[in-house]
């Protein structure tokens, strides 16, 4: 069993289904309301425990109403919730209304701004015992660094998550085994132009790279020439949440080794697409070898 820690943000995500987007002053009267589960260190957490890893959470929640629904939600899909802390406040949310296929989201970050570095230097020993850390970067970059060099200094692998993108220095990427971006973010990690060719950001970038393409699947490059791996037909129900299952789906299978990780990370993430909602479509290994055996790309 791949022992995981992941270090990273909890939201709950409020969502109004509406006809329209209301205009500036106006009340609008919504179609439907429903409350979720979220944020990329929650969903990256459920996803990889799904696909059997042992899974660590080093998170903070608010000591508001939502608090403890997010982290007993964790702890249903089997994730170990000993290292989410408590913090006086309310809890990350995301405001999202959607409206004719689009959608407006505002994000309070709440507790995830108030996880420290502190919070992960307590958790080194769960860290040291992991097989790998996956951390994101919607909580402070302080934290992030600290995750980078705390798993450094025990040699234990680091899958950065770059999103939302930011630049970040150089000795930092340089800490992380892998970094998990799309074009976008990595043309913004690296401070070059967006528009640039995505296998010559690749090369330049100073560690391996495993780079999202969304339905065309994924590239990774390690060492020499960047390397294709193609998507996976199905039929797309709803996409939310198909990064952080490719971002899990990759940590779980990494002793596997990297081409094959990135495959089956491809085949979890096509899978989540499949079904409503962040989470809804996060598979379990069994649909995900189903997949692999049914097309062979």
């Amino acid at each position: 069993m791949t022992r995981l820690v992941v270090v990273g943000s909890i939201n709950m995500d409020l969502v109004t289904v509406a006809a329209r987007f209301p205009a500036p002053g106006e009340t609008l009267i919504g179609d439907r309301f429903v409350s979720v589960h979220g944020g990329k260190g929650g969903n990256q957490a459920v996803a990889a425990a799904r696909l059997g890893a042992e899974v660590h959470m080093i998170a903070a929640i608010g000591d508001d109403a939502f608090g403890d629904p997010l982290r007993d939600g964790l702890a249903s899909e089997g994730v170990s919730i000993e290292h989410i802390a408590r913090v006086e406040g309310s809890s990350g949310t995301a405001s999202i209304t959607v409206a004719n296929g689009e959608n407006e989201i505002v994000v309070v970050p709440g507790a995830n701004a108030q996880l420290t570095p502190a919070h992960v230097s307590k958790a080194q020993q769960v860290i040291a015992s992991a097989d790998a850390v996956l951390v994101q970067m919607e909580i402070p970059l302080e934290t992030v660094e600290a995750t980078l060099r705390i798993a450094d200094a025990q040699r234990v692998p680091v899958i950065l998550n770059p999103a939302p993108a930011q630049p970040l220095p150089s000795e930092w990427l340089r800490l992380a085994r892998y970094i998990t971006p799309n074009q976008h973010e990595l043309a913004t990690l690296l401070g070059a132009d967006a528009s640039e060719d995505f296998r010559s950001l690749m090369r330049r970038a100073p560690c391996p790279v495993v780079l999202t393409r969304g339905g065309e699947g994924a590239w990774f490059r390690e060492e020499g020439e960047p390397q294709h791996q193609a998507g996976f037909d199905v039929e797309v129900v709803d996409s939310t949440g198909a990064g952080d299952t490719f971002n899990a789906a990759f940590a779980v299978y990494l002793h596997e080794g990297l081409p094959i990780a990135v495959r089956k990370a491809c085949a979890a993430a096509a899978l989540s697409v499949t079904r409503l909602g962040a989470r809804g479509g996060m598979p379990h290994p069994a649909e995900v070898e189903a997949l692999l055996a049914r097309q062979r790309v």
